[in-house]
């Protein structure tokens, strides 16, 4: 489903503005080589966002699987969606994977496993690819780590995975943010070189809270308001209030691009850059909403520390390369 507004404009637009944006200076900020993308700021910039330094699609079309036609897409969208990726048993055997691992009791109250604001339900499982042989598998699997080299432009590794799950009625959204932002702010990601890989497990369609994109707002970036209070993710993870991009830059940048929701049955494969804002409704539908997610970083790209936080966050949320994670630890 795609929603645009009468004024859209093509994402060259937002590539020109940001490029003049780019060029001023705040005098209450340091744009420096240790830190281009300031947030968690006290006060505004004299600016909406700044230019994105990075460039989007770093590989070649003979890398790896996507045509040349996918990945002009994703780099003037930051975003691309492709149906039936997965089927038959083995979309199966993901869907009682998933299952099993959202009913183990064992889980349930620990800091890994985030629960509904205003429930017990489980809307995300973390660090699923090392609480699952099977998920471990599907995020080593060259069908999402090959498209993510091509993209990225070099090897990858896996920087967070999780299972989302959307129970019908009681699964609520998720305000408008750019993961970079949070991961560059509070885990010290340096640059715009990761990728988000979602693996459709349920169907998605309007009514049971998809995800939606602003597309070409992965070109610029929104600096954020408010200083990063410590273990922010406890409350972040249920409902984001820090990180948070302000509502004049989100309207001008729905105003020039519009907003989609991609939609489709499961079994579908739904890339999108690192810094794609996006955002969800709640699930209004009987249908739960559910995917496997799995972020991957390109390994001369390891975070350092925090930009905007006092310390990292816990190991469940942010992998460095060949790490090993386990809920016991």
């Amino acid at each position: 489903m795609s929603v645009q507004t009468s004024s859209t404009r093509n994402v060259n637009e937002t590539r020109n503005v940001s490029r003049g944006l780019g060029s001023e200076r705040s005098a209450g900020a340091s744009f420096t080589d240790r830190d281009p993308y300031p947030t968690r700021l006290a006060r505004p910039l004299d600016m909406p966002w700044i230019n994105r330094r990075e460039p989007v699609v770093k590989g070649r079309v003979d890398d790896g699987p996507l045509s040349q036609a996918q990945l002009d897409e994703f780099d003037r969208k930051g975003f691309l969606f492709e149906p039936n990726v997965i089927s038959g048993e083995e979309l199966a055997e993901l869907r009682r994977e998933l299952k099993a691992l959202l009913g183990r009791d064992e889980f349930r109250g620990r800091d890994f496993s985030i629960e509904e604001p205003q429930g017990k339900e489980i809307r995300s499982l973390f660090a699923v690819h090392f609480l699952s042989e099977r998920f471990n598998q599907l995020a080593c699997d060259d069908r999402l780590m090959g498209r993510a080299r091509q993209i990225l432009g070099g090897e990858a590794y896996v920087h967070q995975s999780r299972i989302n799950y959307k129970p019908g009625f009681e699964g609520k959204g998720f305000n408008w943010h750019s993961d970079f932002e949070t991961w560059h702010a509070e885990d010290g990601m340096p640059a715009m070189h990761a990728v988000s890989a979602s693996i459709v497990l349920t169907d998605n369609h309007e009514f049971n809270g998809p995800l939606m994109l602003i597309p070409g707002s992965h070109r610029v970036f929104v600096p954020c308001l408010g200083e990063t209070p410590d273990d922010n993710h406890k409350q972040s993870l249920k409902k984001q209030e820090i990180g948070v991009p302000g509502r004049d830059a989100l309207s001008e940048l729905v105003k020039r691009h519009g907003i989609e929701a991609p939609t489709g049955a499961a079994g579908g494969l739904l890339l999108f850059d690192c810094n794609t804002l996006h955002g969800s409704n709640a699930n209004m539908s009987p249908d739960p909403r559910s995917n496997a997610f799995f972020v991957y970083n390109r390994r001369d790209n390891v975070c350092v520390e925090p930009f905007a936080a006092r310390r990292h966050r816990p190991g469940f949320l942010a992998h460095a390369p060949d790490d090993t994670w386990s809920p016991d630890a």
